[in-house]
């Protein structure tokens, strides 16, 4: 029993994530030890065929590098990887609660899509470096947590409490201050991964169903979908004195909006139905 216990609380640990991210993680984990197998067995190196390369023409003869880069890393530097799971678990996980799964989804493979076509046209004028590591992705998943949780307080190192909003805001703004070091570090995927979930965080507030994925992702995600006997409870206002019928209506709006961000809260975003959704948008337009 002694022997089992780390392997079981790791096993628990990883299964109490929520699904997608989950998934992502492993995902990456599964690639990067993948990466050592291949080369100390076969002397084959991954990145030769699944590292992003910034050129138009590969990216259109070779399309799956855009995806496949995001969960390559470095082997030379293993704090690569570790450092951009740690930052995906943390605030991956507050997220992906908020939206839902494939919302979720489509933010990690949107931000990293964007982070490589910025990367592919201001790449246009000099010469093609390869790239990879999940850290466009993440930028866009870290954009997405401050964009949801602005003054969340944030500890660095033994820097005092941050807001979200100024930490992330202040990665971004260290990226550009070092577009042209030579350090190595795909920045301009960094930047565009940033503005990708910028966009479509902003397409989420302007009522855009972002659970809309393409359909070749959906074998990833076996638990998606919530269990069809689930039901949100309902919360009430008992006390409500009728006045009016004004008073009424918006009484039972308000109640309706209650049982939504309910059910969001315990099955995520995902778990609305097409007419909750509509409802819900109807209901953030008003005052």
């Amino acid at each position: 029993m002694a022997y089992n216990s780390f392997g079981n609380s790791a096993k628990r640990g990883f299964m109490a994530m929520p699904v997608a991210l989950r998934t992502i993680i492993g995902l990456n984990t599964i690639f990067f030890v993948a990466q050592f197998f291949f080369a100390a067995f076969f002397k084959i190196s991954l990145i030769n065929y699944l590292a992003f390369v910034p050129d138009l023409t590969t990216s259109i003869t070779q399309p799956w590098r855009l995806i496949t880069y995001m969960f390559l890393h470095s082997m030379q530097n293993p704090f690569h990887f570790i450092f951009n799971m740690l930052w995906l678990w943390w605030m991956g996980r507050p997220v992906e609660q908020a939206l839902g799964p494939r919302s979720f989804t489509t933010i990690y493979i949107g931000a990293g899509l964007t982070g490589a076509v910025v990367d592919v046209i201001m790449s246009m004028a000099g010469v093609p470096v390869p790239v990879i590591g999940a850290s466009g992705a993440v930028y866009g998943v870290m954009v997405a947590f401050a964009m949801l949780f602005p003054r969340t307080p944030i500890m660095l190192l033994l820097l005092p409490p941050i807001e979200a909003r100024y930490v992330i805001g202040g990665f971004i703004a260290l990226d550009v201050l070092l577009l042209s070091s030579a350090d190595g570090v795909a920045r301009l995927v960094h930047l565009g991964g940033a503005l990708g979930g910028y966009l479509l965080m902003r397409a989420h507030k302007n009522g855009f169903d972002l659970s809309l994925i393409p359909r070749y992702f959906e074998f990833l995600f076996r638990k998606l979908k919530p269990s069809p006997g689930s039901k949100p409870g309902k919360s009430r206002n008992k006390k409500m004195s009728i006045v009016s019928d004004a008073e009424i209506i918006e009484e039972v709006e308000q109640s309706e909006l209650d049982e939504i961000l309910e059910k969001i809260s315990k099955h995520g975003y995902d778990a609305l139905t097409k007419e909750e959704k509509r409802k819900l948008f109807e209901l953030s337009k008003k005052d």
